[in-house]
C-alpha cells in the first residue's frame, strides 16, 4: 500500500469525490432508462376500439384483464373471446370465464410455452383456422409494448391493443422496467413466431 502524504489520498483507495462522481453517474443513468421507459412500460401505445373477429386476453395473475375482455365481448366488440389460462388448468378463479354460459363464443387455453410467445402461436394458429383479420389484444399496462411486438411476429392482421389497469408502486414498476426488458431482450432474440 502506498500512503502519499499531503495528498490525503491512499493508492487504490477512491477519493470522496470520485465516489461522490460514480453515485451521480449511476443516478444520471438509472433516471435515463426510467423516462425512456415511459413510453414503452408507463404510458404504452393502445388503440381506439373498434369491431373485431376476436378478443384475445393474455394471462396472467391481475384478473382485471379478463373482466375487461369479458365486457368488451358483452359489449359486442367481437363474436369470439379468446382467453389464456396461463394461471394452469387448476385455476378455478378462471371457471367464471370459461366455463360458458355467454351469448358469444369464448374458448380458453394453457399456452405452449408458457410465455407470450405460446400465447402469440396459439392466436395465429386460431386466426388461421378462424380467418381472422383483426383482433383486439387485452394486457396489463406495462406488457402492452412487448405484447404487441411479439404478437406483430405471429398474426399478420390488425392489432388493437387495449391495457387494463394495473398495479402500481415504486417496487412495482421497477420490477417490470426488469422484467418487461428482460422480455424484449428475449423476444428480439427470438427468429420467426
Amino acid at each position: 500500500m502506498i500512503v502519499r502524504f499531503g495528498i490525503g489520498t491512499v493508492e487504490g483507495v477512491p477519493t470522496p469525490r470520485r465516489v461522490a462522481l460514480s453515485v451521480a453517474l449511476v443516478a444520471a443513468l438509472i433516471t435515463g432508462l426510467a423516462f425512456a421507459g415511459l413510453p414503452v412500460f408507463v404510458h404504452p401505445q393502445v388503440d381506439p376500439l373498434r369491431r373485431a373477429d376476436a378478443i384475445v386476453v393474455l394471462g396472467g395473475t391481475a384478473y382485471a384483464r379478463y373482466d375487461l375482455g369479458l365486457r368488451l365481448a358483452q359489449e359486442g366488440y367481437a363474436p369470439e373471446l379468446l382467453i389464456s389460462r396461463s394461471t394452469g388448468q387448476d385455476d378455478v378463479m378462471m371457471d367464471r370465464y370459461c366455463d360458458g354460459g355467454f351469448a358469444f363464443r369464448v374458448s380458453c387455453f394453457v399456452p405452449d410455452p408458457w410465455t407470450t410467445q405460446g400465447e402469440a402461436r396459439e392466436i395465429r394458429r386460431r386466426a388461421q383456422a378462424g380467418h381472422w383479420q383483426h383482433i383486439i389484444v387485452v394486457t396489463y399496462t406495462p406488457h402492452v409494448s412487448r405484447a404487441r411486438y411479439i404478437v406483430e411476429k405471429c398474426f399478420s392482421g390488425q392489432i388493437t391493443m387495449v391495457a387494463s389497469p394495473s398495479d402500481s408502486g415504486l417496487l412495482f414498476w421497477s420490477w417490470m422496467y426488469v422484467r418487461q426488458s428482460a422480455g424484449y431482450v428475449r423476444a428480439f432474440l427470438q427468429r420467426g413466431c
